[in-house]
């Protein structure tokens, strides 16, 4: 039987980080469930191991059901009936298991019969799922949207929705439309108060909506007449048990197939609202948003992991010239780089949950009592370096995926261009991590505030700060001067004092920020566990390497050189 979770140490290294105690602590509030509920842990210890126990399930599940089921589910996708989405077999299967488990709900309070559990265990299943089929974690991993109900939603909609996600049904947010891609200012779908009956019903079209045809859906629909921009938008909670939904299509995809990626159309469906009106696209779609990125991670993660296992376990069988192709230079080269820019990406995805783990979790404390100065400081903190590291994540982790799948591919040679071999999947389904949820583009735009602000920079000399064992002092030093080499590119861009000048250069340092933050919180976790020091030594090194080449080019360029770039 093949388990995800307990055949990747990994998991477990990052799921023991020293922060931690602090997080469950927070989550927890003392403990104070454990009178009320039986499952509900009675110390720290406790609660760890109720988290090693449920990612151990969900391990044994992807192992054998959900990754199994994945090329079948990849060949056969889902289907339109009646106006209503038909799940594949396998995905139907895959619901199933996970449901049974109880593993819906996940981070959910346990008033809502949920398991309120922190958010990295959450995202570890989500990386884990990710990694037995990057289409399926699209579905199961939209229980994220009931945390923007639990935030925003009144106490009846709380009661009545989110025990229904834990008890196992599935959500969608509704937020594109045909017209309203990235810009969600645009959005038109017609939200209409009815004085008679006292209800919204919701009018229009949505398009490119994921699990579209989810029991509840969260709605983005323009409330205010007469307003076309944010301002006029507000968020809606639609019930699939109500009429007025009918699924037009599933689009044709590229990959994650398995994912009914779906146009809808209301036509006078009931809608509740949820939260203040207005306040839809400025406050509730931003939190809705930077959920699911971090969920994009995690998907870019466990994606990145299928590839380089299929492309490690390929080299390994593979022989050419008398030998396996792993004692090939130029594959032992391209393999080692996979492994240090997953192990990178994995310790960015930990990093940024924990720094969301505890500002959300303060947060709901916030409601219930008033925090001390020490508290709101913290909630400041980690939610400022939380709202950068999330766009810095998604952009470069994403982007390293689609690169591992890549090289998986050109591994496996005209194998891997076939169906025989799961490569193939794994490489169109990584295409569509650096699109969602916001382009790698987009990313940027929300990143280079981490730049111009100093965000960046000042966490970056936290780390530089954090004691370290002496034999890694050397990759410390290269580090440092890569810091050098991003402040004097920060300081010529910004100097210009042109906002298109550093909209052109906005990639060059954010990846030169990343690259940084990513070498450190290597280092960090080599300090921890010297297995992770090859992944520190090649990443730093290519790190510095990619740094120098932005830097240069930086350094080369001004003002005169962006017409050379613009469409004639």
């Amino acid at each position: 039987m093949a388990n995800f979770y307990t055949d990747n140490k990994d998991l477990k290294f990052h799921l023991e980080h020293p922060l931690m105690k602090k997080i469950v602590d927070l989550k927890e509030r003392g403990f104070e469930d454990k009178d009320k509920y039986d499952y509900a842990p009675i110390d720290f210890e406790d609660a760890m191991d109720s988290y090693d126990k449920v990612l151990e399930i969900v391990g044994e599940i992807c192992g054998d059901i959900i990754g199994p089921n994945a090329e079948s589910v990849d060949h056969e996708g889902p289907s339109v009936v009646d106006g209503r989405v038909k799940y594949a077999r396998g995905t139907s299967e895959n619901l199933e298991a996970l449901k049974n488990a109880g593993l819906m709900g996940i981070t959910l309070p346990r008033e809502y019969e949920g398991l309120n559990f922190s958010l990295v265990p959450y995202i570890m299943a989500a990386d884990i799922v990710s990694r037995a089929d990057a289409g399926f974690v699209n579905i199961w991993g939209l229980q994220d949207c009931a945390e923007t109900i639990h935030e925003f939603a009144d106490e009846a909609q709380k009661a009545h929705y989110l025990t229904r996600v834990s008890k196992g049904e599935t959500m969608a947010m509704d937020l594109t439309e045909p017209d309203a891609g990235s810009d969600l200012q645009a959005v038109q779908l017609k939200a209409t108060f009815n004085e008679k009956d006292g209800k919204w019903y919701l009018n229009g079209v949505k398009r490119f909506i994921t699990n579209g045809d989810g029991d509840i859906a969260l709605v983005l629909a323009r409330s205010e007449e007469g307003t076309n921009d944010g301002r006029g938008l507000s968020m809606f909670i639609y019930d699939r048990n109500k009429p007025g939904l009918t699924v037009r299509r599933i689009e044709n995809k590229l990959g994650i197939k398995g994912s009914p990626t779906c146009e809808l159309v209301f036509k006078n469906a009931p809608a509740e609202l949820c939260g203040s009106r207005r306040l839809g696209l400025i406050k509730y779609v931003m939190s809705l948003m930077n959920g699911a990125r971090l969920g994009i991670i995690a998907q870019s993660v466990g994606v990145s992991e299928a590839a380089y296992r299929e492309a490690l376990s390929y080299a390994h069988e593979r022989k050419q010239f008398g030998k396996a192709i792993i004692e090939f230079p130029a594959v032992y080269e391209m393999l080692a780089l996979m492994k240090a820019k997953l192990d990178a990406s994995r310790s960015m995805l930990y990093e940024t949950a924990r720094f969301v783990d505890i500002y959300k979790s303060l947060t709901h404390i916030s409601k219930s009592r008033k925090l001390t100065d020490e508290e709101k400081e913290e909630l400041k903190h980690y939610n400022k370096i939380a709202d950068v590291y999330t766009p810095l994540g998604k952009g470069l982790a994403s982007e390293f995926c689609n690169q591992l799948a890549y090289d998986a591919i050109q591994i496996h040679g005209g194998s891997g261009f076939m169906k025989d071999y799961p490569v193939e999947r794994i490489y169109r389904d990584a295409r569509i991590t650096s699109i969602y949820e916001g382009t790698t583009q987009l990313q940027v735009v929300a990143a280079i505030r981490g730049v111009t602000t100093g965000t960046y920079l000042k966490q970056i000399r936290e780390y530089e700060s954090q004691q370290i064992k002496p034999e890694f002092f050397g990759l410390r030093r290269t580090l440092i001067g890569m810091t050098e080499d991003y402040e004097k590119a920060v300081n010529s861009v910004v100097d210009a004092k042109d906002n298109e000048y550093l909209d052109f250069h906005a990639r060059r340092l954010v990846e030169m920020a990343g690259n940084i933050v990513m070498g450190y919180l290597l280092i960090n976790d080599t300090n921890r566990d010297e297995s992770y020091r090859k992944s520190a030594e090649v990443f730093i090194k290519w790190g510095r390497s990619a740094n120098k080449a932005n830097a240069e080019f930086i350094a080369n360029s001004s003002l005169d050189d962006l017409g050379n770039y613009k469409q004639q």
